[in-house]
């Protein structure tokens, strides 16, 4: 249930109608704008008279919310959620581009990356230190290693740091380090490890499950925004279809689908979502133009010997060539690109 306060309404007001909320069972999460607090009820109470609380001063509306997920539906907000990470507002008029390899390999191989992305433009270097891979055998991260060297580069060169955190027990090891924890596919239904995401201040980037409806992938950002989270960023990377032709089926319509049903920025990740180099950059386009937030971009000095995505990793110059197609394409509908702060570069 929502409880939208009138504008003005005092602390009194709002209190009041806070402490009646409670006293019906309701656990009450608020949020305040400029001129007008909206008070979110959970609780389910079918028979519940939504007049009780209507009558109180300072009301203006209340009704009930029919989504399963509320904090993040536009009910709870109806405008759009922006907030800054890194130097870097994620949610606004600037589409925000995140590049870099699939996995740190060596100091080598993620400060050429480094460099060369954050010269071409992009605003966030991305790469793993842990890695979920479907053969135990494959190449899992350097670990902790790996999260030091992606710092340093991030620190060089005036990036932001994403990276992926897969259990509850990595969350502060990965959290000394990285400006944004990724959420990977895999792990979308990894309820305590939303729950713990959502009691930490660093923003989340959660990616579509590979076989999730957008309704699951609401119901999970709900569980981090539920924990005391609101900054989350939403993630399409494709889906698992009968379609073999390409790694997954990257879908575009979730893109102003998802955007209409929430407040939350929502990016997209051509690399995963097509799983051929050749794929990445028309998809990034499209992306762009069906109105992504951002990309996700997985960038390599040597595919060929990268340890883990080579196939979908793009050269240095093919991600040149992506960054110029992207700006054209954003101009193009009336937005921008993201770009660094020069006094965000740490020596």
């Amino acid at each position: 249930m929502i409880v939208v306060m009138e504008p003005g309404a005092t602390e009194a007001q709002i209190e009041q109608v806070i402490a009646r909320l409670h006293a019906f069972g309701f656990d009450v999460h608020r949020s305040s704008g400029v001129n007008q607090t909206v008070l979110g009820a959970i609780g389910v109470q079918p028979d519940f008279d939504v007049r009780q609380i209507k009558v109180l001063d300072g009301v203006a509306e209340v009704y009930r919310v029919t989504t399963p997920y509320k904090f993040v539906s536009r009910a709870w907000r109806r405008e759009k959620s922006v907030f800054e990470v890194a130097g870097v507002r994620i949610g606004g008029p600037e589409v925000v581009v995140i590049a870099g390899p699939c996995s740190v390999e060596s100091e080598e191989q993620i400060f050429r990356t480094a460099a060369f992305v954050a010269e071409q433009g992009a605003t966030f270097l991305r790469g793993g230190a842990f890695k979920p891979r479907t053969s135990p055998y494959a190449f899992q991260g350097l670990g902790e290693a790996g999260l030091r060297l992606m710092r340093q580069a991030c620190d060089a060169y005036g990036l932001g740091m994403i990276t992926e955190v897969l259990d509850v027990s990595q969350v502060e090891l990965v959290g000394r380090y990285t400006d944004i924890f990724q959420v990977g596919a895999r792990n979308m239904q990894n309820f305590p490890l939303l729950r713990e995401l959502g009691r930490t201040e660093k923003p989340v980037f959660l990616k579509r499950g590979l076989a999730a409806t957008i309704e699951e992938w609401l119901m999970a950002a709900e569980y981090i925004m539920a924990s005391g989270n609101p900054r989350i960023i939403l993630c399409e990377r494709g889906i698992r279809t009968f379609e073999t032709a390409t790694r997954n089926t990257l879908d575009l319509s979730a893109i102003p689908t998802v955007q209409k049903l929430s407040h939350l920025p929502v990016f997209a990740d051509p690399s995963h979502g097509t799983g051929l180099r050749d794929r990445v950059i028309p998809m990034a386009r499209a992306a762009v133009a069906a109105g992504a937030d951002g990309l996700i971009i997985e960038v390599h000095p040597n595919p060929e010997e990268a340890r883990s995505d080579g196939p979908q990793s793009l050269y240095f110059e093919q991600f040149a060539e992506l960054m110029h197609q992207v700006r054209l394409i954003a101009q193009a509908i009336g937005r921008t690109v993201a770009e660094r702060s020069p006094s965000s570069v740490r020596m």
